[in-house]
């Protein structure tokens, strides 16, 4: 490489159970790392066999897992479709690469195609930086999706086994989540299937540098003795131990988590509750929605709330179509017009609200402020446009535009063309706000969603309209959160709308529908 120093690789697996974790356990890991040092860059990657749950928008349009999320959630970086590293994907690349001829009229085989491809495209997105950042990465932190032994991981496995010869000494570190489960009868922490998924791991030629164990209780030291003899690792600090064996003693320093630290200890003091309520078609799956769970968290941390969040099952409502949803009840409701609905669910409707737009919208899109007399544009600090994520293949009708104003809905924002309505408010109601993009994609601890906050200030009785401010601890990618947060109010109770009515129901129609009360 010319002089220049090998690219480092923390590989991250998991056993035993699937749903352990091992993707906060990435993201964990490369939250420490730059924390030890301020100019130690972290490249976090997934390689993702199976998905399920939230599916995860990213700038450039890329629908990924719910890992990537939580990548860019804990590492504030900004990931591209790139660092979704599929079966699907790599399989694609390799039978491409054969139609073209690039491989003579040799015969294609798992090995050693599919594996170097694998190989490849580690090695090749692993020096593009995601923070933002000049300069080549030192770090790149892999995910191994799926649990030790699934069928669909195997052609990964053996690449990672090879990968580990070709990255050579000190620049390669394994982690292996794994569960020591508490027998319920004794309370006694079991060892042995961590000992089996660490035996099984081997056996697939891989051998774990450290263990991340899952368990309902600290570890007891004579537990954490036998899994260190048993399966050949230390019992010491993550971060001294990966630093260690990456060859970056040199930067073993205590993390500073300062930050993080005081989140957690703020979220440890919240009493005063704040309750919502999420109504979605897969309330049933626990992540489903977790990107709208956790910008609610963000922005419950910001106003003092402990979130408490009630999920109501919807057959048809979701969250692409929470948004459609509020413009055609508005229709029905105010305009009068009983069979007003989107062509998504009624091509043949007399009054289309809704009608399909002739290419997907997905990815990162500007949004223009038309004013600046708008809730939506004093949460974001009065900025002329914000930047968000969008994933839909519906719009507002621009005929039906004039007469859905004329009954006071407001469109305050519109695409750079002024054609597209992008967000809806009723200027009357204490927080009634609809958007045609995600703004949850892009909340981060300590950087809420400006509309999420609004939401939860809203909520709680902190927000007021006349006198949004913008507290300088408060800054958003997109910019600040300007809100008025009353020091000491108390929350619950209902506003009284401009003619004096009693709302009980304060709404954010979004990407996702977030009913307060």
């Amino acid at each position: 490489m010319g002089g220049v120093e090998k690219m480092k690789y923390v590989v991250v697996t998991s056993g035993v159970v699937s749903g352990l974790g091992n993707g906060v356990a990435a993201s964990s890991i490369g939250t420490v790392l730059k924390a030890c040092d301020p100019y130690l860059n972290t490249d976090s990657r997934t390689m993702s066999p199976s998905e399920n749950g939230e599916v995860f928008v990213l700038d450039d349009g890329s629908e990924v897992g719910i890992d990537l999320g939580n990548y860019e959630r804990f590492l504030d970086v900004e990931l591209t479709g790139d660092n979704n590293i599929t079966a699907g994907k790599i399989y694609q690349h390799v039978l491409d690469k054969e139609r073209r001829g690039d491989y003579l009229g040799k015969t294609v085989q798992v090995i050693p195609h599919i594996t170097d491809a694998i190989q490849e495209w580690i090695e090749r997105v692993a020096l593009i930086p995601v923070d933002g950042r000049e300069g080549r990465p030192e770090v790149c932190i892999v995910e191994l999706g799926g649990t030790i032994g699934d069928i669909e991981s195997r052609p990964f496995m053996e690449a990672l086994n090879q990968f580990s010869y070709r990255a050579e000494y000190n620049n390669f570190c394994l982690v292996h989540v794994s569960l020591v489960p508490v027998i319920d009868i004794v309370g006694e922490q079991k060892t042995k299937p961590t000992q089996c998924s660490v035996q099984s791991l081997r056996e697939l030629g891989l051998k774990p540098n450290l263990l991340a164990c899952r368990s309902t209780t600290p570890l007891n030291k004579n537990v954490k003795e036998k899994l260190s003899q048993s399966c050949h690792v230390p019992d010491q600090k993550c971060h001294e131990a990966i630093l260690g064996i990456l060859g970056l003693a040199r930067l073993t320093v205590e993390p500073k988590l300062d930050a993080w630290m005081n989140i957690a200890r703020t979220c440890d003091q919240l009493h005063a509750p704040v309750r919502i309520a999420v109504v979605g078609k897969y309330t049933n799956v626990s992540n489903a929605y977790q990107s709208i769970l956790e910008a609610m968290l963000h922005a419950s941390v910001v106003c003092q709330r402990r979130l408490v969040v009630d999920w109501v099952p919807a057959s048809d409502l979701d969250i692409e179509t929470a948004n459609e949803v509020a413009i055609i009840e508005f229709a029905r409701s105010v305009l009068g017009l009983k069979d007003a609905n989107s062509t998504e669910f009624d091509a043949g409707t007399r009054y289309p609200c809704l009608i399909e737009m002739p290419e997907i919208c997905v990815g990162s899109r500007r949004t223009f402020f038309r004013t600046m007399d708008c809730k939506s544009a004093e949460l974001y600090g009065n900025v002329n446009y914000t930047d968000e994520r969008h994933r839909r293949r519906y719009e507002v009708n621009p005929d039906m535009v004039g007469e859905l104003e004329s009954a006071g809905v407001e469109f305050v924002g519109t695409d750079e063309s002024g054609d597209r309505m992008e967000i809806l408010e009723l200027p009357w109601h204490p927080y009634f706000v609809g958007v045609q993009f995600h703004p949850e994609f892009r909340s981060r601890p300590g950087k809420p969603s400006p509309l999420f906050t609004g939401l939860i200030a809203a909520s709680s009785g902190l927000l007021d309209a006349g006198m949004l401010q913008s507290p300088a601890s408060l800054e958003n990618g997109n910019g600040p959160v300007p809100m008025k947060v009353a020091s000491g109010a108390s929350g619950g109770g209902g506003y009284a709308n401009a003619s004096g009515l009693e709302e009980g129901l304060l709404g954010l129609h979004v990407s996702g529908a977030a009913l307060a009360h």
